[in-house]
């Protein structure tokens, strides 16, 4: 990956995407020729971005697929690259994610036809009051809010993973906000919606990062070091309990989550306590609370002693978001789920420096899109 920016000091995407390309290629010590597809990813663009991208490293007349799927783009390109691989389509294919945003919260492009989240929005009308703030904040705060209600969280326990999301980026060169808070100026920082006040919520974010996935095959005949492999991965979509359960935490995908983390562990034939480090999807710190129980890192319940025990960083269970996660290192909406990628296989190579998960030889990857998908991939060191 590439250091993730502020819009204001972002290149173009074409360039972080090239960038991002050349820097995976001579990680795998291969050239572009021997890539026989590739998978790009990106939500705020126009149609072939990724061709506009990709030409800048060669024109190789190679399959190249743009992908879309919100938030969860970068690990949906992900999911295909693995499939073709796995199924003998391509034996070397290159995934890339960039995200070129804008200042601000996210907004509607298109507001001439019907809207993605009319059935989201529609749902949470029927579970809570409307406001004036951001839907994701409205979405995502609703469902910090209810679980608030549900369990008595006090509202410090969420402030508590801003300050640990900070602690961590700040062994981050790729991340965004390095610089430590407290607990205090997180509660004190301007409210958003729910418990959440802005140093609770994800930034706009520019950047790029990008994977080569290859088939065993492919790595021994090109003398490759691959040693990190997916073990597992599943994505999964909306079911009838996102809208029918008037509950904001499967509104927020909390369902899909809990699907895909069980296929993934059913396939592996791992549990959640097998895992050291996870890289989770802490778009708002709301989420990164749900998601620990949904998951199964801790039973439903417990996500506030699981933050106050520290089981969630250094010395605790399993490290949460080593990198700073999208609260701290940015959410470039394209970049997101392979930036995951590239920080969870730098862990499982020794790699992450100060940030390191001493003895990391599995580690697990979250990555959340409303509207909605979700994957949940689970990496493993082989050699």
């Amino acid at each position: 990956m590439i250091p993730f920016t502020k819009p204001s000091a972002g290149d173009t995407y074409d360039s972080m995407g090239e960038r991002a390309v050349r820097a995976a290629l001579e990680d795998a010590g291969i050239g572009y020729e021997l890539v026989r597809q590739a998978y790009v990813g990106y939500v705020y663009g126009d149609s072939t971005s990724g061709q506009k991208a990709l030409y800048g490293v060669g024109l190789s007349g190679i399959p190249v697929v743009n992908v879309n799927n919100n938030c969860s783009t970068g690990s949906s390109a992900l999911w295909l690259a693995r499939q073709a691989v796995e199924h003998g389509a391509a034996e070397c294919v290159l995934v890339v994610g960039f995200e070129q945003m804008k200042p601000g919260a996210l907004q509607n492009v298109w507001n001439d036809r019907p809207l993605v989240f009319d059935r989201f929005t529609e749902a949470m009308a029927g579970a809570q009051e409307p406001a004036d703030a951001p839907l994701a904040a409205q979405l995502f705060g609703g469902a910090g809010a209810a679980y608030m209600a549900r369990y008595g969280t006090a509202k410090e326990t969420f402030a508590k993973i801003s300050v640990k999301a900070r602690r961590h980026a700040a062994h981050n060169p790729y991340a965004v906000f390095r610089d430590p808070v407290t607990e205090e100026e997180v509660l004190a920082s301007p409210h958003v919606y729910g418990p959440l006040t802005r140093l609770q919520c994800c930034p706009p974010t520019c950047g790029a990062a990008a994977a080569v996935l290859c088939s065993e095959e492919f790595a021994r005949r090109h003398g490759l070091s691959a040693d990190v492999a997916i073990r597992a991965q599943a994505l999964t979509t909306d079911t009838p309990s996102t809208f029918a359960s008037g509950d904001m935490t499967r509104v927020v995908g909390y369902d899909m989550t809990r699907e895909a983390a069980r296929q993934v562990y059913e396939a592996s034939g791992i549990g959640p306590g097998d895992i050291p480090v996870v890289e989770l999807h802490d778009c708002f710190t709301a989420n990164e609370l749900i998601t620990y129980e949904a998951l199964g890192l801790t039973p439903e319940g417990t996500a506030e002693k699981f933050v106050l025990d520290g089981d969630n960083t250094y010395g605790g269970r399993v490290v949460t978001n080593p990198s700073g996660g999208l609260l701290s290192k940015g959410h470039p909406l394209g970049a997101t789920g392979l930036a995951q990628c590239a920080e969870l296989v730098w862990q499982l190579r020794g790699r992450a420096e100060a940030r390191q998960v001493e003895g990391a030889r599995l580690a697990l990857q979250h990555n959340l899109g409303l509207g909605g998908a979700c994957v949940v991939t689970l990496y493993e060191k082989v050699s």
